[in-house]
């Protein structure tokens, strides 16, 4: 089905209004998003591994969820959503459920990147009709802003503070999006908020309708971890895009497809100048870590090109 903003902007919102999430987080962005790529009479099972998004939109005896929804413990979202989605295909097959039901599980870096990674890759191994989405805000917010292997180089947060020793985090931030491609899953999507919502738009109806194991990386800026004002997300979220510090792509059974291509490329620093966390890279004498990044970011943006034959 073609993407028409119209008719998804007019579906009714599966996920509610009124939860806990700060604002200008990305994440309840998200999720409304990836929802509304259901048809009005397709059902789903939501799972959550805990994070901000579980702790914010599930707060017993309230929900945030018109879907059947389940909290798991941090590690294990993608485990417990198959054991569902097996027992669905095993109750259907019997007779015992006639309607379809599509199955969505959402995390944060940390629940995905890090401590959720096994059951994930395992689930995706195993080939089940599901969608695991990785709401991407870079740290471990919920508990703290403790870096988490999708923290970016030089990051300042609370377990890698800048200071005399420590210039933040002195890791590169770990490609989970390849990762995933590596599983040989039918399909991969990278993505964010930019735009007309056109792109995450598009990519989650192509993950929930695709057949098999399903994965969706998507940027979710976080205010309070990367110190922006709260009305500056999709500002942020376009820079990381213009920069190549996020581009946006897909890979379709093994083969890679660029989903948008800067007419001008925009130097990194048009990205990090905006958050907080990245301030202490523009004092005087640290421009080596700008020149540093900008140089990952080329090679990353030039490595993808090739994958896309361009």
């Amino acid at each position: 089905m073609a993407y028409n903003l119209k008719e998804n902007v007019m579906k009714e919102d599966r996920f509610t209004g009124g939860h806990r999430m700060c604002a200008g987080c990305g994440c309840p962005i998200a999720v409304r998003t990836v929802l509304r790529a259901l048809e009005p009479e397709d059902h789903a099972v939501v799972c959550s591994a805990t994070c901000c998004l579980e702790v914010s939109s599930f707060m017993y005896p309230y929900t945030s969820y018109k879907d059947s929804f389940i909290h798991n413990a941090f590690e294990n979202a993608a485990a417990t959503l198959s054991g569902v989605e097996t027992a669905y295909h095993a109750m259907k097959k019997r007779g015992k459920i006639d309607s379809t039901y599509k199955f969505i599980a959402f995390g944060g870096d940390g629940g995905t990147y890090d401590i959720g990674f096994q059951s994930l890759s395992g689930a995706m191994e195993r080939g089940h009709d599901m969608v695991y989405v990785c709401y991407d805000n870079e740290a471990y917010m919920n508990t703290g802003i403790q870096r988490s292997s999708s923290t970016p180089k030089f990051a300042d947060t609370t377990t890698t503070p800048v200071g005399k020793a420590v210039p933040g985090k002195p890791q590169q931030k770990k490609n989970l999006t390849k990762i995933m491609v590596a599983h040989g899953i039918p399909y991969v999507a990278q993505t964010t908020f930019i735009g007309n919502f056109k792109d995450i738009t598009e990519k989650s109806r192509k993950a929930v309708y695709t057949p098999g194991a399903a994965f969706l990386n998507v940027m979710a800026p976080c205010p309070r971890g990367w110190r922006y004002p709260s009305e500056k997300l999709m500002e942020i979220t376009k820079l990381a895009v213009e920069t190549c510090v996020w581009p946006l792509y897909e890979v379709i059974e093994g083969r890679y497809i660029l989903s948008y291509k800067p007419k001008n490329k925009l130097p990194v620093t048009e990205y990090l100048k905006v958050q907080g966390r990245f301030a202490h890279m523009f004092n005087p004498g640290n421009e080596w870590m700008i020149e540093e990044v900008q140089k990952e970011v080329d090679k990353n943006w030039e490595d993808l090109l090739k994958l896309c034959e361009l």
